[in-house]
């Protein structure tokens, strides 16, 4: 039975998760894996702190993502389309570990967070 975000140990599991799938995904895989050349040993922990800071504020996140997207759009543009599949896929990893007010709050939040990113990287 499915339950809702409670922590640091669930964020993991999502994070783990939707990324595995990210390596693998034949849309969005190419900017991870052949632009941005992700060490996932260090993406990982660093994505973790940030989902967990953004539905916990656990405050144990430091970095600028919408920099660090801002340059990987100057390498290959990320377009709508990207952003939208990256959600589309992060909310069904959502869904299909977790249901709950949290599980919907980081739904959310990941949308708001992609609208901003490409916002800012189509300024």
């Amino acid at each position: 039975m499915k339950t809702d975000i409670k922590n640091r140990s669930d964020i993991e599991k999502l994070v783990t998760t939707f990324y595995g799938k990210v390596q693998e995904d034949l849309v969005i895989s190419y900017f991870f894996n052949d632009v941005a050349k992700v060490n996932w040993n260090h993406h990982l922990p660093k994505m973790c702190d940030f989902f967990e800071n953004i539905l916990f504020s656990s405050g144990n996140y430091d970095g600028n993502p919408m920099q660090v997207h801002e340059e990987l759009h100057k390498k290959s543009e990320v377009r709508l389309e990207h952003f939208q599949h990256w959600n589309t896929l992060f909310d069904a990893t959502v869904d299909e570990l977790f249901v709950g007010a949290k599980a919907e709050e980081i739904k959310q939040r990941a949308t708001n967070i992609a609208a901003a990113m490409m916002h800012t990287a189509h300024r």
